[in-house]
């Protein structure tokens, strides 16, 4: 927090802002950078006691966190929430437990301070979180103290992490994150009309419109009529059925003509962010309708959420406690076998509460409940029958739909394929999982001997770092911290399983001509 570097917000061109909670007093250190940095240090207007509607400030800002971090790379310059899982992974991998330690620290004190575990520590995603991993960091974490012998320590950690754990929990359990009546989650987000962080983007939102229109075959409700030059007079016809064109400059932009996009489509785009899956055609035509679903993906984290409560109750003497928290974990698994497991077809899909039915949308996420130990061994065997779906000669795709967006097919990425590859290993699978994470290093290594970088996400397929996004988001980031922590996970697998990878295997690489 204190190199100048990390003020800098490369998806917002205004001045640095470092805003710190409404009641924290200014460390001295957070002070200096007022001269050092040219940073404005202010604090935020109001006490945040949950994650909700826009804070109203005149710049977007960092939000200060008191522990160093490690960003996932590339133009992301801030501690992201389900990007941090896999670099704390990664960290005690290599040995750092105090750097992955004062991460997981951060994300208390966002809890404490901003209301809830956060996207990232950006002011404009203080209306949502990411996918639940606290509870994972917490354990992992946890483990490597009481392995090097720091019991006691590990101990009182752990009794602090309990109650920040709670809180996040408590987040998915409430209404706005409740999927109907089904006794599912959701995805979320607070806020209403185009995000921020897209105000130095003028094209992502056009795209779509473009795209809508230029596939009229894809019947959805997301496109609405309205002023070509909408003037002050249009502004609460456009607010009530799109967004505010007076309040947000992205909104003002955010049109192709008089179509615009539909106001529950905004919702869906930021829940899609939520998600992390940022987009795919899962949830609708650009994850349009994300908030309309119950997602395999979130459910099985918070199973094994609920099930990481009861351990850490029952490590710190609550029985009662424990038992709650695997009663919980009972009725979401018997809701996800409900709603979510699909006997016939033997893998799981999302289920769309609103429309309720179940999507036959075929993703990567169908493996989740095998690393969140959802499934039974019954289930796991018919998921894993159905890797042929998503297998490709350099790892997994995310899914059989080739959309033209990153999160789809032919592109893999490395999150979804270490929890894919480790929920194979604890369902007993280990040649699937071995093989899967050669096929994925060699990618990595590949391109790595190409261009001496690594990527967020490949084209499976051909193997390359040489992605082809027809629209929405076209950068593929150099960094970049998932990636780097699933290959030293992968390949610590291989080994302990005493499969290591041959000096040499791979021939070298024909580098392709970006």
């Amino acid at each position: 927090m204190l190199d100048c570097s990390t003020l800098v917000d490369s998806k917002v061109t205004s001045k640095p802002v470092l805003y710190l909670p409404e009641d924290f007093a200014e460390p001295p250190e957070v002070a200096a950078l007022r001269q050092k940095c040219g940073v404005d240090v202010e604090g935020l207007p109001v006490k945040i006691g949950h994650l909700g509607p826009d804070v109203r400030l005149p710049v977007q800002g960092l939000l200060y966190l008191p522990h160093p971090y490690v960003v996932p790379g590339g133009r992301f310059n801030e501690m992201y929430g389900w990007d941090s899982y896999f670099i704390i992974m990664g960290l005690l991998e290599s040995g750092r437990v105090d750097l992955a330690r004062g991460m997981a620290e951060n994300f208390f004190f966002e809890i404490k301070h901003y209301g809830g575990l956060l996207n990232a520590n950006r002011a404009y995603y203080l209306t949502r979180s990411q996918p639940p991993f606290l509870s994972s960091e917490i354990r992992d974490v946890w483990q490597a103290d009481v392995a090097a012998g720091r019991k006691q320590p590990a101990r009182a950690w752990l009794e602090q992490s309990y109650g920040f754990a709670v809180r996040d929990h408590a987040l998915w359990t409430s209404e706005p994150h409740r999927a109907g009546d089904t006794g599912l989650a959701r995805y979320f987000d607070f806020g209403e009309g185009p995000v921020a962080e897209m105000a130095d983007d003028d094209a992502y939102y056009p795209n779509v419109v473009a795209w809508l229109l230029g596939h009229p075959e894809m019947r959805t409700d997301y496109l609405v009529d309205g002023p070509e030059n909408p003037g002050p007079g249009d502004r609460e016809k456009l607010a009530a059925i799109s967004c505010d064109p007076q309040a947000s400059a992205v909104c003002a932009r955010a049109h192709v003509g008089t179509h615009w996009l539909s106001r529950d489509f905004y919702k869906g785009d930021r829940a899609m962010r939520e998600s992390g899956f940022d987009p795919s055609f899962r949830f609708g035509v650009f994850d349009g309708s994300t908030h309309h679903y119950a997602p395999v993906c979130l459910n099985a984290l918070l199973y094994k959420y609920e099930r990481d409560l009861a351990w850490m109750a029952e490590q710190l003497g609550k029985p009662e406690d424990a038992k709650k928290w695997n009663k919980a974990a009972q009725s979401r698994r018997a809701a996800m076998n409900r709603y979510l497991w699909n006997a016939e077809e033997g893998r799981y899909f999302d289920y769309d509460f609103v429309a309720g039915k179940q999507s036959s949308y075929d993703y990567l996420a169908t493996f989740y409940p095998l690393w969140a130990g959802a499934a039974t061994p019954e289930q796991a065997r018919k998921v894993a029958y159905h890797l042929g779906l998503f297998e490709k000669p350099g790892g997994l795709a995310m899914s059989t739909n080739d959309s033209g967006v990153q999160w789809d097919l032919p592109y893999g990425w490395a999150p979804a394929t270490w929890l894919t590859v480790d929920g194979l290993k604890k369902a007993g699978d280990l040649n699937d999982a071995a093989r899967l994470s050669r096929k994925f290093m060699a990618t990595v290594r590949n391109n790595f001997a190409c261009d001496h970088t690594i990527r967020e996400k490949y084209n499976v397929v051909t193997g390359s770092s040489d992605v082809q996004v027809a629209t929405g988001y076209r950068q593929n980031v150099v960094g970049f911290g998932w990636t780097n922590a699933a290959y030293l996970e992968m390949e610590h697998l291989l080994t302990s399983a005493g499969m290591p990878e041959p000096a040499n295997s791979q021939p070298p690489p024909e580098c392709p001509q970006y």
